[in-house]
C-alpha cells in the first residue's frame, strides 16, 4: 500500500522523471542525499530498473578521512493530498494489484486515499560536491565497491535528493465495484475479508528520491553523471586498453599526415626548380660544359651500385641513377649520386 501511494505521488508530481518512489516502508531512512543505491536492469522484458538501498554513504567509499563538505538545502515543496480510483484492469491495475496489499477478489477497482501533509525537498549542492571529488578516489577494497564491480548490469549511483514529510501521515485503500461509495477506514474485527486497509507512519519519512550515476575509473578517480549522455559503471581494462590505442592511432595519423605535407612541400619545390632549369638556354644551366666545373661520372665503373638520386630521389618517387661527382661530398660519403640532366647541373649551380 505504501508503495502504490509513493509511485502515485511520483507520477503526480513529475520532477521529468528523474524522481523515484520508495520502494518500501522499512528502508525509507536508506534513501538520505548522499547514501549510495544500487541501479540494476531487471531484464530485457521490464525496461524499468530496480534500485537497491546500501547502508553506505559517498564518504564510506572514498580513500581517507576528510568529511565530504557539499551542504544540503531544504525547502517546502507542496501539499499533497490525494484521493483516486484506480481500475483493477490494464497494465496500471496490474501493478496496482500488487501493491496495495489487500483481498481483491469480485472487485474492479481500489480507492487510495493518501495525506501526507507538507512534504519538504532536500538536496545537494551539486556544485560544491562536483569540485570536491575532482581530489577524491575511490577505495576499491571496499566491500560494496568489490561487490558492485563484479556484475556488469549493476551500477552505483549516490542519491542527491529526497522527498519527506512533516507530520505523521495516513494511508487507506478500499476494494471494491465502481460505481459504488468509496469508504475509507481502518481494518478491524468486522472487516474479514480484508478488503480495506489503512497504516500510519511517523513524520520526516521520505518517500520519493533522485539519484546521479557515478563512473568510476581505473585509477580511482570518478565522476557524477549529472546528465543521461554519460552513463554509470566501472571503466573495464578493455575499454582502457582500446581508449589508448585509438589515442596512439590518432597521433601517428597525425604524425604522417605532416610528414607527408613536407614531402608535398619538397615536391612543389623540386618540380619548381626542374621548370625554371628548362625554361633557360642551355648555355646558361650547363655549367658542367664550362672549365674548371666538376666532371659527371658512371658510378659503376668505380663498383658504386645505383642509388637515389641526392636532388629528385628523396620524395615520393625514389628516382635512382648511376651517375655522380667525385668532387662533392655529403655526410661524409665521398661521392653525390645525381641525374646526368638536369640534377648535376642544379646541384653544382647551388654550391656555386
Amino acid at each position: 500500500m505504501f508503495v502504490a501511494a509513493t509511485k502515485s505521488f511520483v507520477k503526480q508530481v513529475g520532477d521529468g522523471g528523474r524522481l523515484v518512489p520508495v520502494p518500501s516502508l522499512s528502508e525509507a531512512d536508506k534513501y538520505q542525499p548522499l547514501s549510495l543505491v544500487v541501479k540494476k536492469k531487471r531484464c530485457f522484458l521490464f525496461p524499468r530498473y530496480k534500485f537497491t538501498s546500501t547502508p553506505f554513504t559517498l564518504k564510506d567509499i572514498l580513500l581517507g578521512d576528510r568529511e565530504i563538505s557539499a551542504g544540503i538545502s531544504s525547502y517546502q515543496l507542496l501539499n499533497y493530498e490525494d484521493e483516486s480510483d484506480v481500475s483493477l484492469y490494464g497494465r496500471r491495475g496490474n501493478h496496482i494489484v500488487n501493491d496495495v496489499g489487500i483481498n481483491v477478489t469480485g472487485s474492479d477497482s481500489v480507492a487510495v486515499k493518501a495525506s501526507f501533509g507538507v512534504v519538504t525537498k532536500h538536496e545537494v549542492e551539486v556544485s560544491t560536491l562536483l569540485k570536491e571529488i575532482t581530489t577524491r578516489k575511490i577505495n576499491f577494497d571496499h566491500s560494496l565497491i568489490r561487490q558492485t564491480r563484479s556484475s556488469r548490469k549493476a551500477v552505483l549511483c549516490v542519491v542527491m535528493e529526497s522527498i519527506r514529510t512533516t507530520r505523521q501521515c495516513s494511508l487507506s485503500v478500499h476494494a471494491g465495484i465502481r460505481g459504488e461509495a468509496m469508504r475509507f477506514h481502518f481494518m478491524d474485527e468486522q472487516n474479514a475479508r480484508g478488503r480495506d486497509k489503512a497504516i500510519v507512519f511517523p513524520a520526516h519519512t521520505t518517500i520519493a528520491f533522485s539519484v546521479f550515476e557515478l563512473f568510476i575509473y581505473l585509477d580511482g578517480a570518478f565522476d557524477i553523471c549529472v546528465t543521461s549522455v554519460k552513463k554509470g559503471g566501472f571503466e573495464r581494462e578493455e575499454t582502457a586498453t582500446f581508449a589508448a590505442f585509438y589515442r596512439l592511432r590518432n597521433i601517428l595519423f597525425e604524425r604522417n599526415r605532416r610528414v607527408m605535407d613536407v614531402i608535398s612541400r619538397s615536391q612543389l619545390y623540386l618540380d619548381d626548380l626542374f621548370s625554371d632549369y628548362y625554361d633557360k638556354p642551355l648555355s646558361m644551366t650547363d655549367i658542367s660544359l664550362k672549365e674548371g666545373t666538376h666532371i659527371r661520372v658512371n658510378l659503376l665503373n668505380h663498383n658504386i651500385p645505383k642509388g637515389p638520386c641526392i636532388l629528385c630521389g628523396m620524395g615520393n618517387l625514389k628516382r635512382e641513377t648511376v651517375y655522380g661527382c667525385f668532387q662533392c661530398s655529403v655526410d661524409g660519403q665521398k661521392y653525390v649520386r645525381l641525374h646526368a640532366v638536369p640534377c648535376f647541373d642544379i646541384w653544382h649551380k647551388r654550391m656555386k
